[in-house]
């Protein structure tokens, strides 16, 4: 095969990748825009709706598809709970005590998990079909390309959904100025529990194909470190740019560890975003926010 050639396979994989940890980022960015708590458990929530799914579709043997409910309504009920209980009561505080709180949840989760499920790697039901994904001499491996497909369709209808629905809009008016939000009659609250119900489902969502693609195991919810590189360089208050900030991501990860080797492809995304901050500090697409005094 010849080099031209794996540079396009390994950049087609890589972007594929990525489609999935935009997913990810999406909730990371949602919950960030409407109350500015930077939630560093949502590879927790991710690895634990998974499980969620696992438990009914195999303990259970409920299926897939019943499987797949369960899993939402379970995320979305944790999400709620974090939500009300955890974060609320945290409103106004300073920020790096919230993020704690955050830090704390996802510290709760993995122990919960262990103790429950223990540490061994299981195998859920295979909802998406191994067979390999042909791009003329590009091979493409079947379960990353059809998950890479369902996270960008997801992605892309969500982005439509914030934008033009009034949910949409009370958002980007919570999180352009709380207090206006609520004198116009935005009941920010409201908001707020909104966002953490979609950070749930896209989790769920990209936790199961994580699981699908690779196997259900604890350590699954640390692949949300490398979607805090994908966050920093789409923009923190930038909904779209996650979606072009995980293709640059997922691509540079694959052709850095073909080129490199794997031990740079953890590394590079974040040195990367490391360069951006120092010239953007806002990220690629985020907006400079200005206080007035």
């Amino acid at each position: 095969m010849s080099p031209v050639t794996l540079f396009l396979e390994y950049s087609a994989i890589g972007i594929a990748s990525g489609g999935i940890y935009a997913l990810i980022a999406l909730g990371i960015v949602v919950i960030f825009k409407s109350s500015r708590t930077f939630n560093f458990a949502m590879g927790e929530m991710m690895m634990l709706s998974a499980y969620f799914f696992y438990t009914a579709s195999v303990t259970y043997a409920l299926g897939p598809v019943f499987g797949m409910l369960v899993a939402m309504g379970g995320s979305i009920l944790v999400a709620l709970l974090i939500e009300r209980f955890a974060l609320r009561p945290m409103m106004g505080r300073p920020f790096i005590a919230i993020v704690m709180v955050t830090f704390g949840i996802g510290s709760v989760i993995r122990g919960v998990v262990g103790m429950i499920w223990g540490p061994n790697d299981l195998q859920i039901p295979a909802i998406l079909s191994r067979d390999p994904l042909m791009l003329g001499e590009i091979f493409i491996p079947g379960k990353t390309g059809r998950a890479f497909a369902i996270a960008v369709v997801i992605v892309v209808a969500l982005i439509a959904f914030l934008r033009y629905s009034r949910a949409g809009v009370a958002l980007r008016a919570a999180a352009a100025d709380q207090i206006t939000a609520y004198s116009m009659g935005i009941d920010v609250r409201r908001v707020i529990t909104f966002t953490w119900i979609i950070a749930a489902l896209t989790g769920c969502i990209s936790g199961v194909l994580m699981a699908n693609v690779n196997t259900l195991t604890p350590s699954l919810g640390l692949v949300a470190l490398n979607v805090l590189s994908v966050v920093i360089l789409g923009g923190m208050n930038s909904i779209g740019g996650v979606l072009i900030a995980g293709f640059i991501i997922g691509w540079l990860e694959a052709v850095t560890g073909w080129v490199l080797g794997t031990e740079y492809r953890e590394v590079t995304p974040y040195v990367l975003a490391l360069l951006v901050l120092l010239i953007r500090p806002t990220g690629l697409f985020g907006t400079k926010e200005i206080e007035r005094i």
